[in-house]
């Protein structure tokens, strides 16, 4: 496992509570990075939070990211107790229920949205500030492989999924003068608990589109998001990281 320096440096995840973002946070902290995690889960944040002590500084902070203010007075906290953001991973957002565009309803669309792609906005628009004051900062949102492919049933998350790359590039030329990187990844299927308890025949039918024939986990997808976040990523801004494992 490649570790990277992040000593004296501070970073945000949120969804950091459980899957991939736990892992993302783990590695940080392993890195020697001080670790702020957002989660609208207060028992899971505070397990989180006891269980990665361990391994380093880490706070947590319960956050309704569809609400632009209190993201807004969130990150302030953040930069106010650590003194900077410089680094931020959102990771937080859902896939919402299963629906064809013909009859999605639009409750359930705005909720999507809201989730998935205004959160992004949200959030990405108040840490920028603050990594813009001190000209530094690494930004890594997670988007997904449905943002490529456009499932079907599932045109809100696919949608919202896609705008998330939009505002990561629009954000990425925004700052690029700024020494602060802006990048997505888009994973596929993750081995997280969402696929425990789901059919053999639907795991199968998931598998056999994947040319690795097997999950992608969330220390590869950990892995990829640390060097995103590091000093060593100089450079690279703007792109979307696609984690398929020659999805077919």
């Amino acid at each position: 496992m490649n570790r990277y320096d992040f000593a004296g440096r501070t970073a945000l995840v949120t969804g950091g509570a459980q899957g991939i973002g736990y892992e993302i946070a783990q590695r940080l902290l392993e890195s020697n990075a001080e670790v702020t995690l957002w989660d609208f889960d207060r028992e899971a944040c505070e397990a989180a939070q006891r269980t990665l002590s361990s391994k380093g500084k880490v706070d947590i902070d319960i956050v309704d990211i569809t609400d632009a203010e209190e993201v807004s007075r969130a990150a302030g906290r953040m930069a106010t107790a650590r003194g900077h953001i410089d680094v931020l991973v959102h990771n937080a957002g859902g896939s919402g229920p299963e629906g064809t565009v013909s009859t999605y309803a639009a409750d359930d669309w705005r909720r999507v949205i809201e989730l998935n792609l205004n959160a992004t906005f949200y959030v990405n628009q108040a840490v920028v500030r603050h990594m813009s004051q001190h000209g530094y900062g690494r930004i890594v949102n997670i988007s997904s492989i449905a943002a490529l492919e456009g499932p079907a049933k599932a045109p809100a998350y696919a949608a919202a999924k896609a705008g998330v790359i939009s505002v990561t590039r629009s954000l990425a030329r925004e700052t690029a003068t700024q020494n602060i990187s802006v990048n997505s990844i888009s994973p596929a299927a993750v081995k997280t608990r969402f696929y425990d308890g789901l059919s053999e025949t639907f795991v199968t039918t998931v598998l056999s589109k994947i040319a690795r024939q097997r999950f992608l986990t969330v220390e590869e997808t950990a892995s990829l998001v640390c060097w995103l976040a590091s000093e060593d990523n100089s450079f690279t801004t703007g792109e979307n990281f696609n984690l398929a494992g020659a999805r077919n």
